[in-house]
């Protein structure tokens, strides 16, 4: 059995996750079309994040963005407790996760919880498992936001159970139009009064393709993305 690689305790970087994610198939560039019937030159599946290194990867990313958010806002408060929340069932890994990398690299004692699908009848009941939630400010984690629909659902939830959202933070921004001039992140962000952070973005992958350092460098898959940026972006 060959001996894994011990991975680096260096920060999460967009350059290193898009590589990983096209390795694994994460994310794939061609011709896709979206529910929206728009042709989009690029698909993101977060369902294929499949593996330890692309679940770590992801982890550092959320740990080390929710480190510098909770650094700047305890600035002259003292330490605050962090929770964090995960959407079922996606999100339950990533949450996991997550907790796990603010402990081994930042120090954070960071409270975790999701949601069931379906409450529970027996046990302790409901529908949220793990952290105490009520009177807490929540930070929820997602992988990509295409109309919010799925977002407000969790907002909702965490309302109803006496939390209200500190912020979001998703892997991917795809930074597209929807019906109206604004994303649905910039309609989150604006709706919430949080921040919605991203670890990668649409620009971070247009900037990977027009480097010449890597074998997917290609002068007519840049040109469609730039070309869709520009059609659809904001």
């Amino acid at each position: 059995m060959p001996h894994a690689q011990h991975v680096n305790n260096v920060p999460f970087s967009s350059h290193a996750f898009i590589q990983l994610a096209l390795d694994n198939q994460v994310l794939k560039f061609g011709e896709f079309v979206l529910k929206s019937g728009r042709i989009s030159p690029y698909f993101f599946n977060a369902g294929l994040l499949a593996s330890g290194e692309m679940l770590s990867l992801l982890a550092r990313g959320y740990a080390d963005a929710l480190a510098e958010q909770m650094a700047a806002t305890n600035e002259g408060k003292g330490e605050q407790e962090l929770v964090i929340f995960g959407a079922a069932y996606k999100g339950i890994p990533f949450v996991a996760a997550t907790a796990q990398a603010l402990w081994l690299y930042h120090g954070i004692n960071a409270k975790w919880g999701y949601n069931r699908k379906e409450a529970k009848t027996h046990g302790e009941g409901g529908n949220l498992v793990g952290a105490d939630v009520n009177g807490k400010a929540v930070w929820v984690l997602d992988d990509v936001i295409t109309a919010g629909t799925a977002m407000r659902e969790v907002v909702e939830i965490l309302e109803q159970a006496g939390a209200h959202v500190a912020g979001i933070i998703v892997a991917l921004d795809r930074k597209e139009k929807g019906l109206a001039e604004h994303s649905a992140i910039q309609e989150l962000g604006a709706t919430l009064n949080v921040p919605v952070l991203a670890l990668v973005d649409i620009d971070n992958l247009i900037s990977y393709l027009a480097e010449g350092s890597h074998p997917k460098k290609d002068a007519t898959q840049l040109a469609k993305m730039q070309h869709y940026r520009a059609q659809y972006g904001v």
